[in-house]
Protein backbone atom coordinates (compact mmCIF):
# COMPACT_ATOMS: atom_id res chain seq x y z
CA UNK A 1 0.00 0.00 0.00
CA UNK A 2 1.65 3.42 -0.84
CA UNK A 3 1.53 6.77 1.07
CA UNK A 4 -1.78 7.91 -0.44
CA UNK A 5 -3.42 4.90 -0.15
CA UNK A 6 -1.89 4.42 3.28
CA UNK A 7 -3.31 7.94 3.84
CA UNK A 8 -6.61 7.60 2.63
CA UNK A 9 -7.43 4.72 5.43
CA UNK A 10 -6.12 6.64 7.88
CA UNK A 11 -8.55 9.76 6.92
CA UNK A 12 -11.77 8.16 5.57
CA UNK A 13 -14.91 7.43 7.78
CA UNK A 14 -15.30 4.03 8.98
CA UNK A 15 -19.34 5.44 8.32
CA UNK A 16 -21.14 6.41 5.57
CA UNK A 17 -23.28 9.53 5.62
CA UNK A 18 -26.77 9.00 3.83
CA UNK A 19 -30.06 11.63 2.72
CA UNK A 20 -33.12 10.64 4.25
CA UNK A 21 -34.22 8.85 1.26
CA UNK A 22 -30.99 6.92 1.44
CA UNK A 23 -32.04 5.61 5.30
CA UNK A 24 -35.77 5.22 4.02
CA UNK A 25 -34.81 2.72 1.21
CA UNK A 26 -32.54 0.86 4.27
CA UNK A 27 -34.99 0.58 6.45
CA UNK A 28 -37.19 -1.24 3.74
CA UNK A 29 -34.36 -3.73 3.46
CA UNK A 30 -34.33 -4.26 7.54
CA UNK A 31 -32.01 -1.89 8.75
CA UNK A 32 -32.42 -0.86 12.06
CA UNK A 33 -33.09 2.67 13.23
CA UNK A 34 -31.38 4.13 16.22
CA UNK A 35 -32.46 7.70 17.72
CA UNK A 36 -29.22 8.74 19.44
CA UNK A 37 -30.82 11.91 21.41
CA UNK A 38 -32.21 12.84 24.87
CA UNK A 39 -35.19 11.31 26.16
CA UNK A 40 -36.39 14.49 26.53
CA UNK A 41 -35.40 15.48 22.72
CA UNK A 42 -37.36 11.51 21.90
CA UNK A 43 -40.32 13.30 23.54
CA UNK A 44 -40.44 16.09 21.34
CA UNK A 45 -41.55 13.85 17.90
CA UNK A 46 -39.62 10.50 16.58
CA UNK A 47 -39.53 8.43 13.44
CA UNK A 48 -42.15 5.55 14.60
CA UNK A 49 -39.50 2.77 14.01
CA UNK A 50 -36.59 4.30 15.68
CA UNK A 51 -35.54 2.19 19.09
CA UNK A 52 -34.01 5.11 21.51
CA UNK A 53 -30.81 4.70 22.45
CA UNK A 54 -29.38 7.37 23.96
CA UNK A 55 -25.79 8.48 22.75
CA UNK A 56 -24.27 8.51 26.31
CA UNK A 57 -25.62 4.88 26.86
CA UNK A 58 -24.36 3.82 23.48
CA UNK A 59 -20.66 4.47 24.70
CA UNK A 60 -21.15 1.60 26.79
CA UNK A 61 -23.49 -0.50 25.65
CA UNK A 62 -24.71 -1.55 22.60
CA UNK A 63 -26.67 -4.75 24.12
CA UNK A 64 -30.12 -5.24 21.58
CA UNK A 65 -28.64 -3.67 18.36
CA UNK A 66 -28.35 -6.83 16.18
CA UNK A 67 -24.75 -6.95 14.34
CA UNK A 68 -26.17 -8.73 11.11
CA UNK A 69 -28.42 -5.77 10.28
CA UNK A 70 -27.34 -2.20 9.05
CA UNK A 71 -27.80 0.49 11.66
CA UNK A 72 -28.68 3.92 11.12
CA UNK A 73 -28.05 6.72 13.42
CA UNK A 74 -30.11 9.89 13.90
CA UNK A 75 -30.29 12.93 15.92
CA UNK A 76 -31.42 16.45 15.74
CA UNK A 77 -29.26 17.76 13.33
CA UNK A 78 -26.65 15.16 12.60
CA UNK A 79 -23.41 15.68 14.94
CA UNK A 80 -24.37 13.39 17.39
CA UNK A 81 -25.61 10.73 15.08
CA UNK A 82 -21.90 10.85 12.93
CA UNK A 83 -20.66 10.29 16.42
CA UNK A 84 -22.83 7.34 16.71
CA UNK A 85 -22.67 5.74 13.62
CA UNK A 86 -18.50 6.06 13.90
CA UNK A 87 -18.54 4.11 17.60
CA UNK A 88 -21.06 1.78 15.89
CA UNK A 89 -18.31 0.93 13.14
CA UNK A 90 -15.32 0.89 15.52
CA UNK A 91 -17.39 -2.07 16.76
CA UNK A 92 -17.97 -3.52 13.74
CA UNK A 93 -21.66 -2.43 12.36
CA UNK A 94 -22.31 -1.50 9.09
CA UNK A 95 -23.44 1.97 10.57
CA UNK A 96 -25.13 4.81 9.02
CA UNK A 97 -25.43 8.71 10.04
CA UNK A 98 -28.38 10.19 8.70
CA UNK A 99 -27.17 14.11 6.91
CA UNK A 100 -29.84 16.55 8.35
CA UNK A 101 -31.04 14.37 11.34
CA UNK A 102 -35.09 15.13 12.25
CA UNK A 103 -34.35 18.12 10.90
CA UNK A 104 -33.90 16.61 7.50
CA UNK A 105 -36.48 14.01 8.12
CA UNK A 106 -39.07 16.97 9.28
CA UNK A 107 -38.33 18.69 6.25
CA UNK A 108 -38.65 15.75 3.28
CA UNK A 109 -41.95 15.15 4.95
CA UNK A 110 -41.50 11.83 7.09
CA UNK A 111 -43.52 11.01 9.40
CA UNK A 112 -43.00 12.06 12.97
CA UNK A 113 -44.73 10.71 15.94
Amino acid sequence: MGLIDSLKKAFSKPYKTISVAQAKELLGSGATLIDVRSAQEWRTGRAPQAKHVPLDRLQTSTAGIQKTRPVIAVCASGVRSASAARLLAAKGYDAYSVRGSMAARRQAGEPVR
